[in-house]
């Protein structure tokens, strides 16, 4: 059997933060996915000044020294290089978007949700509409821009409607500054979410996977958080950078996250709920959500975040090595899947369409 050509697409069209990011993450997979007997990987790596490189590894150095080349010319070299399946790395909105697009018009299929899912899945606010509409329960919210009339009941949680990590994100209550909150926000996105606050229980989060055709549920993932101390998770939860730039993992240190017990009764509730999302929003491959669990035991969708690096540290990685899946076997399962073209979408698309697309506000 010939060995799969595999791409890893890493970098960012954006800046030098998602370029790390997506760097840290990919050059986990790449060690630990590694197997000469199946696959061949090539590696494509973009940058913000929209040049790609194709490097032989993804050391700094190895990167900075690899000639640079024009998009017209690195579709040249992919056509040459005949990959069979391209595997996403890059967390920008555009790497997840349009380079994911640009797979779809070389007909070269990828691991992972299509580009226009993805960039519904970035939108918070239509993606809660879609969920909401399949009965999904979602915290109450709007969408404002700059100029509107930026008023806010306490508490409520103000975030950009476009960001990741975190990133921009405020609790708002008697206490704080609303409008110190919409100006972080609007640091990061032209459009602001806020959204009702949900008293804490707990934080968890899903992930799904499809395994011979069957949506299947993975141990849950739960965050360090407390109502009274901590009673949202910020960036800090989620990454770290030294003092020389480089990015770490903070949400992965034991005291900030660790796998439910499945026996848990939130679990069955969780993944119920999580099941629902995956067929509303037509996913396929695998997909992960967020969930605030309140007091009385009620799961509320908070966001998609629709991407899987396959690194050791990544979430989806995690809990299915918790369910007793083995990296490198769903590493295998996903790839093959996307070579042979199947979708696993398990939702009816046309739900989408039918959403309104301003998805302004949602209940």
């Amino acid at each position: 059997m010939e060995k799969l050509q595999i791409l890893h697409l890493v970098g960012s069209a954006v800046s030098d933060f998602y370029c790390e990011l997506s760097r840290l993450y990919a050059q986990d997979c790449l060690q630990n996915t590694a197997n000469p007997d199946l696959y061949e990987f090539h590696i494509a790596y973009v940058s913000p000044d929209l040049r790609w490189r194709f490097p032989k590894s993804l050391d700094n150095a190895e990167i900075a020294q690899t000639p640079s080349v024009s998009v017209p010319e690195a579709v040249a070299v992919l056509i040459q290089l005949q990959i069979d399946v391209m595997v996403p790395q890059m967390f920008c909105l555009p790497g997840m978007t349009q380079y994911r697009a640009l797979f779809d018009l070389l007909k070269i299929p990828y691991v992972g949700n299509s580009a226009e899912l993805m960039a519904l899945a970035a939108d918070k606010a239509k993606a809660k509409a879609v969920v909401s509409a399949a009965g999904v329960t979602v915290p109450a919210g709007k969408v404002l821009h700059r100029g509107d009339c930026l008023s806010v009941s306490r508490p409520s949680i103000i975030k950009p409607n476009h960001s990741d990590n975190s990133l921009g994100l405020s609790l708002v209550t008697e206490t704080t500054d609303g409008d110190a909150a919409f100006a972080t926000a609007f640091e990061y996105a032209d459009e602001v979410l806020v959204e009702e606050f949900i008293e804490l229980g707990r934080e968890v989060r899903c992930g799904v996977i499809v395994q011979a055709g069957e949506l299947v549920c993975l141990p849950l993932e739960e965050y360090a958080v407390n109502p009274e101390t901590h009673p949202i998770r910020t960036y800090a939860d989620k990454l770290k950078q030294s003092q020389d730039g480089s990015l770490d993992c903070a949400a992965k240190e034991k005291t900030k996250a660790w796998i439910v017990d499945p026996r848990d009764p939130v679990t069955q509730r969780v993944w119920a709920i999580a099941k629902q999302c995956h067929v509303a929003l037509g996913c396929r491959h695998y997909s992960l959500f967020d969930f605030r669990i309140d007091p009385h035991g009620q799961p509320w969708f908070l966001e998609a975040g629709l991407y899987c690096s396959f690194a050791q540290k990544s979430v989806i990685s995690m809990m299915a090595q918790a369910a007793g899946i083995s990296l490198t076997d769903l590493f295998q399962n996903m790839v093959q899947m996307a070579v042979a073209g199947e979708a696993a979408s398990f939702g009816d698309r046309l739900m989408i369409a039918q959403i309104d697309t301003k998805a302004e506000t949602y209940s």
